[in-house]
């Protein structure tokens, strides 16, 4: 196998994130991914819709759903999120819509979001966002053929 300097680089940085990762798929893993209870770090996900960028959700707006506690900007995005939760709830229970496709779980960050085809999915982090954007359609694929098998 020949490997160039850049696929070297790849390696060594996808190495610890792998690691943990692969070792969280052995256990079962909560629906949501949250912190604390909290999922997708308490950001509203209705509001990536309604406002284009994420919004800090309040705790005088809170829905337990699928195992944990969502948050919202107002009372009118907690009761979008009441009507149709499977619209504005994030795909793949709000982990890395990348790292779903590859077969793993991986934590989000609020900023590496993406609405395709009227649902959000949810990134590692901006670079990893990048990576997933490259073939967006055969990626989802990928996260739906994995998903919810990669819970444990």
């Amino acid at each position: 196998m020949h490997l160039t300097r850049r696929s070297a680089v790849g390696l060594l940085l996808a190495a610890p994130t792998a690691s943990v990762v692969a070792h969280a798929a052995f256990a079962s893993e909560p629906e949501t991914f949250q912190v604390d209870g909290i999922a997708i770090h308490g950001y509203d996900p209705v509001a990536y819709f309604t406002q284009g960028e994420p919004v800090r959700g309040s705790d005088s707006h809170t829905i337990d759903y699928r195992g944990a506690t969502w948050k919202f900007a107002s009372a009118e995005n907690l009761a979008a999120f009441k009507g149709d939760p499977g619209k504005f709830g994030p795909r793949f229970g709000g982990y890395c819509a990348y790292a779903a496709s590859q077969g793993y779980l991986a934590p989000t960050v609020p900023e590496a979001w993406t609405i395709h085809e009227d649902r959000l999915y949810l990134n590692f982090s901006l670079r990893v966002r990048r990576r997933w954007s490259r073939d967006i359609v055969n990626n989802i694929a990928k996260g739906e053929a994995n998903w919810p098998g990669i819970l444990g």
